[in-house]
């Protein structure tokens, strides 16, 4: 039994599931919307967001913080400088005042091949 094991398998290996999550994540960022199957969506949301909590508090930090940040956030994402700072620059001012909440999951109905529950993840506006 899987009692308080946190994380979903997807039925991968560990190196292919955090490869998965890292390219969800960046296209993410990058897209600021992605259609994926709701089970990728939900294995991605919560470090998705946890990065854009880092990005977050550190806008008011002190420029080691704020270095520091940016590097947790550039080696969780495998080194997409692009991405790192679009983040820190477009992404987490938006979300200044918010208290987390920041994607949105919308349903979009079944895949035809697999029959695979799909969903759209997207950042949330305001």
């Amino acid at each position: 039994m899987r009692h308080q094991v946190a994380g979903k398998k997807l039925n991968r290996s560990s190196d292919n599931r955090k490869a998965l999550r890292r390219t969800l994540i960046v296209q993410l960022y990058e897209h600021e919307r992605i259609s994926t199957t709701r089970a990728k969506a939900e294995a991605v949301r919560a470090e998705a967001e946890k990065l854009i909590t880092i990005a977050r508090n550190s806008i008011d930090g002190t420029d080691i913080e704020k270095v520091n940040a940016r590097r947790t956030v550039a080696t969780r994402l495998g080194g997409h400088p692009e991405t790192v700072k679009k983040l820190f620059d477009d992404i987490s001012p938006r979300y200044k005042e918010r208290n987390g909440g920041y994607t949105r999951m919308m349903k979009l109905g079944m895949r035809q091949g697999d029959a695979a529950e799909m969903v759209i993840l997207e950042l949330v506006e305001e």
